[in-house]
């Protein structure tokens, strides 16, 4: 088993030093390197999600835990996929986890750059102009287990390709009719290193430098220039980028600048049931199966966010999986548990009924209103009370009640049976009415006014306690109950895949008055039944809340039997 990764909550609060960190004391020890400088590189063509989250985390916290620096750079060299909206919204996010960057950098700031050093490659006979077409790339590129064969125009003189490639800038050629491309091995055994490409043709409007260049670098020259002229150390990427080191080290070998990274590579996050291609993402938003790259139901950062995340636990649960060079699966339940852990430490606690029946208390005097002290939260002795109406007509749970209880460890309410409500009194029911249909409409019920506060003369005790609202004082509230978005872990198919459950609506919920004064993005323990957020499409008149996470943690019983 790869001893880096957690499997449960406990194991996952001992992880602590891994591979990159290893590579990095032993630098520092060595002198090799005498500061750590990283870096978190998104290319702005979506929005982040939960695999980013792990590399901002990861490079972030590597910076401030070695006094080093972390710079915030946008790989924008695709201007065909990049949108001023996407920058925006992962600067938001990055802030939003709780880091800022030492310096600002886009790939754009360094295009001259990137268009000098090609002339220096060009001048050293080490990259050339291509005229062959894409289909015929392909075919010369050869196979995994057959070598690739020279270009027909791989020999062309320096004076011939210098020329060609400054024609490409001025625009003089049709987008696809010319590649440069770097001069290393069509034989090599690692594809990335026959002869890839370095810059190519492509008329499109850049969101920053807008239409100022027709020629745009490849990312596998851009990232490692980049990395250098920044002054980077240890250049963190994912594991897929394995292949491509040695053309990362390639560029860096064979252009004159002063700084020389190391890329070290680390398995990407998965998480069972969130999708991470950004091309999945993508067509979820464009076909409108989702509301927005923010719906709760989406593994981004913003959709995190929306549903009630905290940066806490998104950060506790990054640095908690490990950092691995073995690719695996987490399983969603150990997000959550240090989603639960955290907003039960931090949330204050409320009650709000889902499904609401109606209650009438026949004794309890008419027009009277009486206002109970509740804690906020009993975890944190400093988060204070708050006050909460009690009246003659309430609201309890639908599932509260049965008419007749089905065993003896039935708690709820049933005609006959005595519960305890919630920070007030105890109650027995007495009647039920019903509609035509037959459904139970209003229960009819009897308070014993010894028992406020929880306790009677008698000392007799009750088991069951419910929470309810008061109801000449109950807010209207939506409350929005989602599960996952799909129905596999590994979801193949957007489409086929999708959890037809994924959400569901309670329109008619009732919210005790104190969350009148909630603002969007407040997060609360609805009291038995979970943690919620409260969603921006909230009114003055009508209150809105995603369901964060139920109260019941699997992976905290995982980890006390094992």
């Amino acid at each position: 088993m790869d001893t880096t990764r957690a499997e449960t909550p406990e194991a996952a609060e001992k992880v602590g030093r891994d591979f990159i960190r290893d590579i990095i004391d032993e630098d520092l020890r060595t002198g090799k390197r005498t500061k750590v400088a990283t870096r978190f590189p998104p290319e702005p063509n979506g929005y982040l999600h939960v695999g980013h989250a792990k590399s901002i985390t990861l490079n972030f916290g590597i910076a401030q835990e070695y006094g080093g620096t972390c710079n915030l750079r946008f790989d924008d060299t695709n201007p065909t996929k990049e949108e001023t909206e996407y920058v925006e919204s992962i600067m938001e996010d990055v802030r939003w986890l709780g880091f800022e960057w030492t310096g600002l950098y886009y790939a754009s700031d360094y295009y001259e750059k990137f268009y000098d050093y090609a002339i220096e490659l060009i001048s050293k006979g080490l990259a050339y102009v291509e005229s062959l077409t894409a289909e015929e790339m392909r075919e010369y590129r050869g196979t995994l287990t057959e070598p690739g064969k020279n270009s027909p125009y791989r020999d062309r003189s320096v004076e011939e390709n210098l020329d060609l490639f400054k024609r490409m800038r001025a625009g003089e050629f049709e987008d696809g009719t010319h590649v440069l491309r770097a001069k290393i091995d069509m034989a090599s055994p690692n594809l990335n290193m026959r002869d890839p490409a370095l810059y190519r043709i492509r008329r499109a409007h850049h969101h920053r430098t807008g239409d100022a260049w027709c020629i745009y670098p490849m990312y596998d020259y851009a990232h490692p220039i980049s990395d250098a002229l920044e002054g980077i150390t240890h250049s963190i990427c994912t594991l897929e980028f394995e292949d491509h080191r040695p053309l990362y080290d390639w560029v860096l070998d064979n252009i004159t600048i002063d700084c020389h990274p190391q890329q070290i590579e680390f398995a990407r996050l998965n998480v069972g049931y969130m999708v991470t291609s950004k091309r999945k993402l993508l067509k979820l938003v464009t076909d409108r199966i989702v509301s927005g790259w923010d719906d709760p139901r989406m593994p981004t950062i913003s959709g995190m966010r929306r549903r009630g995340y905290t940066p806490a636990a998104i950060r506790n649960f990054c640095t908690a999986v490990g950092t691995s060079k073995a690719n695996g699966m987490v399983e969603l339940g150990l997000l959550e548990h240090f989603v639960r852990d955290d907003l039960n430490k931090t949330a204050q606690r409320v009650m709000v009924v889902q499904r609401p029946l109606k209650v009438v208390l026949e004794n309890y005097p008419e027009g009277q209103v009486e206002w109970f002290e509740a804690e906020n939260n009993p975890e944190d002795p400093n988060a204070g009370t708050r006050k909460v109406p009690f009246s003659k007509v309430l609201y309890i749970e639908r599932d509260d009640f049965m008419e007749v209880a089905p065993n003896k460890k039935y708690f709820r309410l049933a005609v006959g049976s005595e519960v305890r409500l919630k920070h007030a009194y105890y109650i027995t029911c007495t009647e039920v009415l019903k509609d035509e249909a037959g459904d139970i409409v209003e229960l009819r019920c009897t308070y014993d006014p010894e028992s406020r506060g929880g306790g009677t003369p008698d000392g007799r005790v009750v088991r069951g306690t419910l929470h309810w609202v008061s109801a000449e004082h109950a807010v209207p509230t939506e409350i929005r109950l989602y599960e996952t978005l799909f129905t596999e872990p590994t979801a193949s198919d957007v489409e086929t895949d999708l959890n037809p459950r994924s959400l569901e609506v309670l329109s008619e919920a009732k919210a005790e008055p104190s969350l009148k004064e909630a603002k969007a993005g407040d997060r609360f323990q609805f009291l038995r039944m979970g943690y919620y957020a409260m969603d921006p499409d909230s009114t003055g008149d009508r209150l809105v809340f995603n369901r964060t996470a139920t109260l019941k943690d699997t992976w905290a019983k995982v980890g006390k039997q094992q």
